[in-house]
């Protein structure tokens, strides 16, 4: 399985434990930065990535930023994604089997690297449910294209 990953410098640290857990775990990584704790705009990063998930480059991305607001509301701009910023378990878990998120979005300084290891698990692990849900999706993908 492929991830796209990003980060400003607020996720870096956060990222970059992340980053070698998911690699440790067999997964392929494609980096997106940031690659230091340097000042970074998350924008373009998250752009970046998230078009690859939206191209189907990557199977999902892992985003962080400092609280994962940012990151996650500029990931969203790009058609076909859904990130979703997620602080907890049930929150992981909920937003691939309800939402179909494609994106994990998490805040550097709001998560510990444990957690986030965690909620990247539940994250990449977890199936969409389909059935109702997916009517929800394609409500979703109707605002996109303005039929909705």
């Amino acid at each position: 399985m492929r991830i796209a990953l990003g980060c400003d410098h607020g996720g870096f640290e956060l990222k970059e434990a992340v980053r070698l857990h998911l690699e440790e775990a067999g997964y392929e990584i494609e980096d997106f930065g940031a690659y230091s704790t340097d000042s970074v705009d998350y924008a373009p990063i998250a752009a970046k990535a998230a078009k690859a998930v939206a191209k189907k480059e990557a199977d999902y991305g892992v985003l962080i930023c400092s609280t994962g607001i940012g990151i996650s509301i500029a990931a969203n701009k790009v058609k076909g994604i859904r990130a979703a910023l997620c602080t907890n378990e049930f929150c992981a878990e909920m937003t691939r089997r309800h939402n179909d998120a494609n994106i994990l979005c998490m805040g550097g300084k709001v998560v510990d690297s444990d957690t986030a290891c965690k909620l990247a698990d539940i994250f990449l692990h977890t199936p969409f449910d389909g059935g109702r849900h997916q009517r929800r999706i394609d409500q979703i993908a109707q605002i996109e294209e303005g039929t909705l």
